[in-house]
Order: C-alpha cells, then sequence, then structure tokens
C-alpha cells in the first residue's frame, strides 16, 4: 500500500484514500432489485480489502443501508473501520423535508447509533443545507454530541462555500463531501482550496461520473427513461464524446500499469492534493475488490498531468451537479 492513512480535518479520526460508498446497498429508493444479501457482501468485500472508511446515510433506503451496514460489520473490529453516515431528511408530516433543526439532527445521530449497532460515529455529515436554520447553530448542535462522545467528526454535505463559511464560523467543520470528478470540477476553483486552508477534509462523491470514468461506455449506448443516467447531462452530447475522448487517453497508462481505467482515475484522486477520501460506490463485491486494488498504484506525476490534461475542457465548463439537490 503506497497510500498513506489520510486526517480527518483537525480530528485524530483516520482513513484509507479510498472508501466505499453504501447507497447501492439497501438504497432500494434509489436502485431497483438490490438483494440485502448482496449489499452485505459489498460492504464486507471492502473491509477484507484494506478499505476503512464506510459512507452510509439515512436516507439511503430511509434507514436500511444502516442497518445493512451495522449489520456487516459486526464480525469486523469496530475501532479499525471509519463510519460516516448523513441525515437531514425528515418524513414526520409524510412529505421529504430538508430539516436542519439541532434537536431534529439530535435525534437523527441517535436513530442512526441504532441502526448502525455502534455508541459512536467516526463522522456525521448534514446532509443538505435547508433554507432556515443558521448553519452554525446546526453545526453547534453536532458539537455537543462530539463532547458526549457520540461522533468524532462534523461534516457538511451539499453546501455551497458560502454556506460552509456560515457553517464553520467556530471552527468546528472537520469535512465536506460534495460532487466532484474529472468531469465536474467546479470545486476546485474556490470551495476546494479554501477547505484546505482552513484543515477541512474534502471526499468528493460520484468520482466515476457514474460510470462515464470507467472506459465501460461508447458512442452507442442508450438508457431507457427510468435509468437515472438518461437524467444526467454528462451522458448527453457534445459533453458525452468529449468525455470518451479524455477517457481514452487514460487507456495507455491503465496499460502501463496493468490496470483498469477505472483503478487510474482513482489513483488520480488519490494523488490529488486537495482530495482526502474517494468513495466510489459499488453494486458488486468484485467492483469493490477491483476499486481496492486501486490503492496499490501510485501515478507518477507526469502521468497525473497527462490525465489533468486530458480531462481540461471539463475545468472551464460549470458542470453544475448531475442530479438535482432535494427542494
Amino acid at each position: 500500500m503506497s497510500h498513506q492513512p489520510i486526517t480527518i480535518g483537525k480530528t485524530n479520526v483516520t482513513a484509507t484514500r479510498l472508501g466505499l460508498g453504501t447507497n447501492a446497498v439497501g438504497g432500494y429508493n434509489l436502485f431497483p432489485d438490490l438483494k440485502d444479501e448482496t449489499g452485505l457482501e459489498i460492504v464486507k468485500a471492502g473491509l477484507e480489502h484494506g478499505i476503512t472508511l464506510l459512507d452510509t446515510a439515512y436516507v439511503y433506503g430511509l434507514g436500511h443501508s444502516e442497518e445493512l451496514v451495522g449489520q456487516a460489520i459486526k464480525s469486523f473490529d469496530r475501532e479499525k473501520i471509519t463510519l460516516a453516515t448523513k441525515g437531514a431528511h425528515d418524513f414526520s408530516s409524510g412529505q421529504e423535508v430538508i430539516n436542519n433543526d439541532p434537536q431534529f439532527l439530535i435525534k437523527q445521530v441517535d436513530a442512526s447509533l441504532k441502526r448502525l449497532g455502534t455508541d459512536y460515529l467516526d463522522i456525521y455529515y448534514i446532509h443538505f443545507p435547508d433554507k432556515i436554520t443558521p448553519k452554525a447553530e446546526a453545526v453547534g448542535a453536532l458539537q455537543k454530541l462530539r463532547k458526549q462522545g457520540k461522533i468524532k467528526a462534523i461534516g457538511l454535505s451539499n453546501f455551497s462555500l458560502a454556506q460552509i463559511k456560515e457553517a464553520n464560523t467556530d471552527g468546528y467543520v472537520d469535512v465536506v463531501e460534495d460532487e466532484f470528478s474529472l468531469l465536474h470540477q467546479d470545486h476546485a476553483v474556490e470551495m476546494m482550496p479554501y477547505l484546505k486552508e482552513n484543515q477541512i477534509s474534502f471526499i468528493p462523491y460520484f468520482p466515476l461520473a457514474s460510470g462515464l470514468l470507467t472506459g465501460k461506455y461508447d458512442q452507442n449506448v442508450k438508457f431507457s427513461d427510468d435509468d437515472i443516467r438518461s437524467q444526467i447531462a454528462d451522458f448527453q452530447e457534445p459533453r458525452y464524446s468529449k468525455a470518451l475522448a479524455a477517457v481514452e487517453q487514460v487507456r495507455p497508462i491503465a496499460r502501463d500499469h496493468h490496470a483498469t481505467v477505472a483503478q487510474i482515475i482513482l489513483a488520480w484522486y488519490m494523488k490529488n492534493p486537495l482530495i482526502s477520501v474517494v468513495i466510489p460506490g459499488a453494486k458488486k463485491p468484485d467492483q469493490v475488490i477491483a476499486n481496492a486494488k486501486a490503492m496499490r498504484i501510485t501515478l507518477n506525476d507526469s502521468e497525473y498531468q497527462t490525465i489533468d490534461t486530458a480531462f481540461a475542457d471539463f475545468k472551464k465548463v460549470k458542470s453544475g451537479k448531475s442530479l438535482a439537490d432535494p427542494e
């Protein structure tokens, strides 16, 4: 393993540079035909192959992902696992509402601890900002829980830079999670440098851009209307062809390393000084095992630069998010 563990924010929480996103573990509201058995195997495969950070959320299956992750980790040493979950979705009215109210967040954390079968969380993220709660107050509630030992690191997910600054008034924020990939580089301009300056870790989600950066797609792809990818701008022309052309330039590097395109892309993120942990998801255990192998790859500076240049056009475009935030 060439990659040293990384420390999260100003805490003593550490993690491998590659983690596992678990939205396809129990996230039956996000993906069709998920099986619990496969979900359990995915988590176990990650832990057995050297991944330590597991990233879940209440909204993945409305608690079901957390329950499965909790079940899967029972046979492993909890102290060696970095467990992250997220909350903000409030269904108490019968509608989905984003809620950052301090009392609500405190209840959410307790409910997550129960579902995960643990007495502390390494990272707890406010999953989305709401429109009314002062951000520093929401974070203040998590700081109280940190003092009680229920959480070790405080995170924000899907917050704008202005909202992050407001939330970090007291310097309590340790980690930010948001969309970032070679196809979605918006945050590299302002947000990620601010985070680095303020000792806040950055964890990108959708690092493989819904599979587009794995090298498995070509010009002839078609998605059905109920496939989430049919809604994503990355898969529309002319953007799609540009992405495919950039991916082609990664193939020779992959060949040199006897690796897949996806493994090389993940190695690029692990070498990027603005990124702490990269958390690709997986729908099958063998995908997790393949992703974990990326931890053994170290790109040299010229390979890193070649990939950076191949995707340079995507730095110039404001691409926004793949999927719309909930209201």
